[in-house]
């Protein structure tokens, strides 16, 4: 048997499959996602796949700098605070990793992970609780690693938190590897979000009447809102759905009249539809 040629039944990688998709030979990035978006629009990918697709060719384009928490949002934590304080504080917050500073907020001493304060609680544990004892180092990165090579950094110590700092040596920020993933696969909601806030935000009502409508708002819950019948049985999201009626992705400004309603795209990337400006159609 010759072993130089692999055998036709041989599983193909990802890549390969993909590779087949696209009718040509693309010379660069932008061909390649042309050609794929081709694909979509052929019923050979779906939405959800391109998107991914294009997250994971787009993220090595994007530095920490594009995705980190600023500063002034950081929820962080004094490390002599009294026990009851940072309880409270965690708690409130929700998160489960937080940075510990000294004196100055600008100093991160270290890493505590919201489960290891349960040891402090835990029976036989020595009172006071000495949170120093708790902290585990933190992971200084510059604002401009490229998120490719934080993602495999990630993986690799099985961190899920970086402290970003500016290139004077100061805070600037921190990022997760929950902000990574979402420059892939989309918006991540946890078991802390409100579910009822997250769907008022997605469907916001106008001054003139009109509705701002986030692309990701669920057909279902926009039928609800607006009194609509649009099915959901091909497509899941209001994007999905009115991209495939443009038959092409749209730019902000483009309008669609589709089912009664007038869609303005208001906001889009490179990759896709954001937001609609959205107005019962006058006939």
């Amino acid at each position: 048997m010759n072993e130089d040629h692999p055998s036709p039944h041989a599983p193909r990688s990802w890549l390969e499959r993909i590779g087949q998709l696209v009718s040509g030979e693309p010379r660069n990035i932008e061909e390649l996602l042309e050609e794929l978006r081709g694909a979509q629009a052929n019923g050979l990918l779906s939405d959800d796949t391109l998107s991914m697709v294009e997250g994971a060719i787009e993220v090595a384009d994007l530095t920490v700098a594009d995705v980190m928490l600023p500063r002034a949002q950081i929820v962080s934590l004094p490390v002599d605070a009294p026990l009851d304080e940072i309880v409270r504080r965690v708690i409130e917050s929700g998160h489960s990793r937080f940075p510990v500073h000294g004196e100055n907020p600008d100093e991160i001493i270290g890493i505590l992970l919201a489960k290891d304060l349960l040891k402090c609680f835990a029976k036989g544990a020595a009172l006071p609780c000495n949170v120093r004892a708790l902290l585990r180092p933190p992971v200084l990165i510059p604002e401009s690693k490229r998120l490719n090579i934080l993602l495999k950094e990630f993986r690799l110590s099985r961190n899920h938190m970086a402290i970003v700092i500016d290139e004077y040596g100061g805070l600037a920020g921190l990022v997760t590897i929950e902000d990574v993933l979402e420059e892939i696969v989309g918006e991540i909601d946890d078991e802390h979000d409100d579910d009822e806030a997250a769907r008022k935000k997605l469907i916001q009502p106008q001054p003139d009447g009109g509705f701002l409508v986030n692309a990701l708002t669920p057909i279902a819950d926009f039928n609800d809102r607006l009194a609509s019948e649009f099915p959901d049985d091909e497509f899941d999201t209001v994007g999905g759905m009115v991209t495939a009626e443009f038959g092409h992705l749209p730019e902000p400004g483009e309008e669609i009249v589709l089912g009664g309603f007038q869609f303005r795209v208001t906001k889009a990337d490179a990759r896709r539809v954001l937001q609609f400006a959205v107005r019962v159609h006058d006939a």
